[in-house]
């Protein structure tokens, strides 16, 4: 997949099929077009005629208790195909029980019982789409007393155990590590790059006693910084802009992807684009 992406959300659709932006690619929410058979659709597909469409999907609930919704599991396999995406993602977390989605991405319990539970899931749900997930790591708020190990542990045996790619959320580890006080640079030195498919990057709100992934924002200088470092140490990887609320014009998403490829080539994005020389 092509270096540089944004995520495609409706209001720009027009926009893209009409200019053929300079993007690599684009992504989608999976769930936004897996019941979709009208104009949207058919929008989407003209897209994926000229663009690699990723799948990034919010319901999986791969870390539930209820059993994998082989329905959806099945939708999302004849979406992947009809759109030849490239990577089909989700997150590690689970988003409700009994059959109700809160539509919210939860935090599972670091634990070594949680741990098989979610790696056999994956299992499952791979041989079912016949390819690798990609997981992502969430931003969190809460954790529980009962983990056993710190995230990005579980993360990378959950890669291992279950052969499953890692999709590196570089916004999220730095809330994350604000909410919970671990170093983030701790965090993505304990990762197995090569099982990194692809990096978010996204801006996020500061309350003071706590951040908040927003993803209505730029990107924060800090963010910036631990995007450079992975960049140093694993050279490139298929990286992501998201913005999903208060959408900007398109052309504000172009120069904030442009940032990340300054980023990306070992730049202070900021800096760079103020004319001043790097330090």
């Amino acid at each position: 997949m092509p270096g540089f992406g944004i995520g495609l959300r409706g209001p720009h659709m027009d926009h893209v099929r009409r200019h053929r932006p300079d993007v690599g690619f684009f992504e989608v929410v999976s769930e936004n077009f897996m019941d979709c058979a009208g104009g949207r659709r058919r929008a989407l597909e003209a897209i994926a005629e000229h663009y690699p469409i990723a799948l990034h999907g919010v319901s999986l609930s791969i870390g539930g208790t209820d059993p994998l919704d082989l329905g959806y599991l099945a939708r999302l396999r004849g979406l992947a195909a009809a759109v030849r995406a490239p990577l089909v993602s989700d997150h590690v977390c689970w988003t409700g029980v009994m059959g109700r989605n809160t539509h919210d991405l939860l935090p599972l319990p670091f634990t070594e019982a949680v741990l098989a539970h979610v790696v056999e899931r994956v299992r499952i749900a791979q041989e079912f789409l016949g390819r690798r997930l990609v997981l992502e790591n969430p931003s969190t708020y809460v954790g529980f007393t009962a983990s056993a190990m710190p995230e990005q542990e579980f993360m990378t045996r959950l890669a291992e155990e279950a052969d499953c790619g890692l999709l590196l959320d570089v916004n999220n580890v730095y809330v994350s590590a604000a909410n919970h006080d671990f170093d983030p640079v701790d965090y993505l030195d304990a990762l197995p790059m090569e099982r990194v498919e692809q990096i978010h990057l996204a801006g996020h709100a500061d309350h003071g006693t706590h951040l908040i992934d927003t993803h209505d924002r730029p990107v924060s200088d800090a963010v910036w910084d631990l995007y450079r470092l992975v960049t140093e140490r694993a050279g490139p990887i298929p990286t992501l802009l998201e913005w999903d609320d208060r959408l900007p014009e398109f052309p504000v998403l172009e120069a904030e992807l442009g940032k990340a490829r300054l980023a990306a080539a070992g730049r202070d994005p900021v800096s760079a684009l103020q004319g001043v020389p790097d330090a």
